[in-house]
């Protein structure tokens, strides 16, 4: 006769889980990790009691999710909370297989030995391992109305439909993005190199940040782009030495053979790794359909789904384009494919020097990684029969160009600002004055014609936009 897991089991494992229930302190390991600077966003969503909402902590793997949960029970602690009223459940442990959530969380308060019927935290982490999680949640909250429920999880695309679908007006979303390249240098230490700096920008003296140390700067920032997206990895060595060993076993093949294809039914994972492969190659490049389906031999029918697959979960972003009067495309052949966080790439081949051919496009792509955690924005590029202009900022009715960004890794264009007669035209065209130029390290206003070009280096640019992003997040 097959032997069952016992209460008992269980129970034991969940005080297992919550060692603060003795002596009131996390574990040492992520008592000592730094905090992300996206804590201070999250926070205020764990102590929201006035709106009864569950919040869900979604992204994609390795950024943090788990150690941030971590740091949320010490922030809780340290704020007056019977720490036993604290209750963390990692769901994909198989000893909860098949159970409910509000089972174990009658069982949580049962093992914590408090009869306390309302004020609790509980949270459970890697919540896609629940079949039909939303619906348990959504009970959970109608069910337990003084009690606050945190869950997170990898698979994002799953995530973020289960929660819109089914907990509309019960759930708050909160997407934990790769490291910014602002929070890189945050995480280590290195504000001391960074300084505030004004532009003229959209006809208006805007803040921007650089740096007395530019050299010193774009080191980092050629190490974020290797290795930046992780936390983890950016302290560690051992891993920066075999990042394909990590990133592309831990993260890439965990997403390309086991969440996408038990999410979509997909059948042959080797044609999903072959188009993600030549994706991240290329990261930064146009793409038709056509070409993408040769070069990566997936059939266009099939391709067309699988981009949307890599896209919801977090892996790659598509941007579509616009003529150089702003206009979008009746038939939308054309796209550029960037990856969210640049050091895939060097995860799934070698990690590049600053000298490199591809580092061109490795700079493009860490910028618009940067711009990928505005929820609000949508960037656009320009192409035309002969010109292109790597990012538009479009009007919020999105029918008219108000900015225009031309990312290059060379100084050649602060030297020669009359070869830049791509984005002449385009700005011309749509009236814009004072167009963005990133350089590798010359930075100041040039002016060319009625143009007002500011020149600011690729790796402070990347840092503004971080640092921007998380201060209108906390503005919003």
């Amino acid at each position: 006769m097959l032997k069952e897991i016992s209460k008992k089991q269980v129970l034991d494992r969940i005080r297992f889980e919550n060692p603060w229930w003795i002596d009131g302190n996390i574990e040492e390991d992520y008592n000592s990790m730094p905090r992300r600077l996206y804590f201070e966003l999250f926070k205020p969503l764990v102590y929201e009691k006035d709106i009864r909402r569950a919040v869900v902590l979604m992204g994609p793997r390795r950024v943090g999710k788990t150690v941030m949960l971590y740091h949320m029970v010490e922030d809780l602690i340290q704020n007056g909370v019977n720490p036993k009223k604290i209750i963390f459940i990692t769901i994909e442990n198989p000893i909860y297989n098949y159970m409910s959530l509000e089972q174990l969380f009658i069982y949580s308060k049962e093992a914590s030995g408090l009869d306390d019927k309302e004020g609790w935290f509980v949270i459970y982490d890697e919540i896609q391992y629940c079949r039909d999680w939303e619906v348990h949640l959504k009970s959970l909250v109608d069910s337990y109305r003084k009690d606050k429920f945190i869950v997170s999880g990898s698979a994002a695309a799953a995530l973020k439909f289960a929660s819109n679908e089914s907990g509309a007006g019960r759930f708050t979303d909160f997407m934990l993005p790769p490291l910014t390249f602002n929070e890189y240098i945050s995480l280590k230490g290195l504000d001391r190199i960074i300084k505030s700096t004004q532009l003229k920008w959209k006809g208006h003296d805007t803040e921007f940040y650089t740096s007395s140390h530019l050299d010193e700067l774009n080191r980092h920032f050629v190490d974020y782009i290797n290795f930046g997206g992780y936390p983890e990895v950016i302290f560690s060595k051992k891993i920066q030495a075999n990042p394909g060993r990590y990133i592309r076993q831990d993260i890439v093949d965990k997403v390309l053979l086991r969440d996408l294809p038990s999410l979509y039914g997909i059948s042959d994972t080797r044609e999903l790794n072959s188009l993600f492969t030549t994706i991240a190659y290329n990261s930064g490049s146009e793409f038709s359909l056509e070409a993408l389906s040769q070069q990566s031999q997936v059939p266009k029918n099939t391709l067309k789904k699988y981009v949307e697959y890599l896209e919801a979960a977090y892996l790659i972003k598509q941007i579509r384009r616009i003529d150089q009067s702003g206009k979008r495309f009746k038939r939308d052949n054309f796209f550029k494919i960037y990856l969210t966080n640049p050091s895939l790439r060097s995860a799934l081949f070698s990690p590049i020097m600053a000298t490199d051919e591809m580092m061109g496009n490795m700079v493009e792509t860490a910028i618009f990684a940067q711009w990928m955690h505005k929820d609000w924005f949508t960037p656009w590029y320009s192409r035309w029969n002969k010109g292109e202009v790597d990012m538009i900022g479009l009007s919020d009715t999105g029918l008219k160009p108000v900015w225009a960004l031309e990312i290059k890794w060379t100084n050649r264009f602060y030297e020669k600002p009359n070869e830049l007669k791509s984005l002449y035209k385009f700005c011309v065209e749509n009236n814009l004055q004072t167009p963005i130029v990133t350089t590798i390290n010359k930075e100041g206003s040039k002016q060319f014609k009625e143009l007002d070009i500011q020149f600011l280096s690729s790796s402070a640019y990347a840092y503004t936009v971080g640092r921007n992003t998380l201060i209108k997040r906390v503005n919003k």
